[in-house]
Formats: C-alpha cells, structure tokens, sequence
C-alpha cells in the first residue's frame, strides 16, 4: 500500500489551496480516507474524513473552511482548503483505514505554510 499527499506550498493568509492524496496497492473504495496534520511542537491531529458510504467529517476548526471529497475511480481524496489561517500550518499527510479489518496506512506528508 501506497499513499502520498501533494499540493502543499506557502499560501497567503485567506487564500485556498487544495490537497490530493493518491493511494495504491488497497481496495480504495472500501477504506476510509483521512487526512492529519501536525504543526511544529503540537500533536497530531484528524482535520477531515471520508468514509466508504460518502460521509464526510471534520475537526471544529476547519469546519465551513475544508472540504473533502473522494475520487474512487482514480483512487484519490482531495481536501479543498478555503479561507487559510496561520494556524494551518503544518504537515499534512493522509491515512487508510478499514476498521477492523485492514490499516491503517500512513502516506509520506506535505507542508502547508500559511502566511504572508
């Protein structure tokens, strides 16, 4: 199993940016999708989740801001980010998980940097 996220970059405050994680070598469509990220001194954290039956989760900060959304087809989840704040720095990296049955995976990371 493979994953890897792209599209971080530096990104001025309130600007959008959009991450991708593909994924590989794992029956896509049937695993949860996640992506975290962890911010220089501070635990990772769950920003947003994509179940197998469409249903879409996020932290409390990012809520109204990120969206995220799954292409089965091309075995990708992408997480549009909105309205960037400094907090948003961070690493970004991406999980597949099966509950009780497979997973999860962890993909290598990307930053995202915010600010001006």
């Amino acid at each position: 199993v493979q994953l890897g996220v792209s599209g971080g970059r530096l990104v001025q405050p309130g600007g959008p940016l959009r991450l991708s994680c593909a994924a590989s070598g794992l029956a896509f469509r049937s695993f949860v999708m996640s992506l975290f990220r962890q911010a220089p001194g501070r635990e990772r954290e769950l920003v947003a989740g994509h179940s197998s039956s469409g249903t879409a989760n996020y932290v409390e900060s990012v809520k109204c801001r990120f969206t995220i959304s799954r292409d089965n087809a091309k075995n990708t989840v992408y997480l549009q980010m909105n309205s960037l704040k400094p907090e948003d720095t961070a690493v970004y990296m991406c999980q597949a998980l099966r509950y009780y049955i497979d997973g999860p995976y962890w993909g290598k990371g990307t930053l995202v940097t915010v600010s001006s």
